[in-house]
């Protein structure tokens, strides 16, 4: 390995989440959802009648990658997707089906095997906790 790449933040910050999304895809695939997928589907049923544009940012998304993750997910039936009673004619609010809720219900169980293998592989709940919360504050940074 390139001895630049060992000091570069931007370096390490990709490879640990490029292996943190292929372990949790591992744990999603018997669900069928993607670990982008399953993050929309937690939002939407959290927000329900959410924005497009406030679900990308929430997501640290931009809007192209958002639409192209969910296309599946509306071809699907999972969610829906209407006009906004307050957001005006182009603000679309989405939601999700019954069919959603029950793909989210039986993907939750999978993903919380994604997160004990993480906090085993971080020595315990609390140092995966300091990993998550140092996680988070380098997605506010953008």
């Amino acid at each position: 390995m390139d001895s630049r790449n060992v000091f570069c933040n931007c370096f390490a910050a990709r490879q640990a989440a490029r292996a943190l999304t292929r372990d949790y895809e591992r744990h999603l695939a018997p669900s069928g959802l993607t670990s982008s997928q399953f993050s929309i589907l937690i939002v939407v049923e959290e927000r329900p009648g959410v924005g497009m544009r406030e679900l990308a940012d929430e997501l640290v998304m931009d809007r192209t990658s958002l639409v192209r993750a969910l296309k599946p997910l509306q071809r699907d039936g999972l969610v829906a997707v209407g006009a906004a009673g307050s957001g005006g004619p182009r603000q679309n609010a989405l939601r999700l089906t019954p069919a959603g809720l029950a793909k989210l219900a039986q993907a939750i169980p999978l993903w919380n095997d994604a997160q004990n293998e993480f906090v085993e592989r971080f020595g315990g709940a609390g140092p995966a906790a300091e990993a998550r919360a140092a996680l988070h504050r380098m997605s506010q940074l953008a």
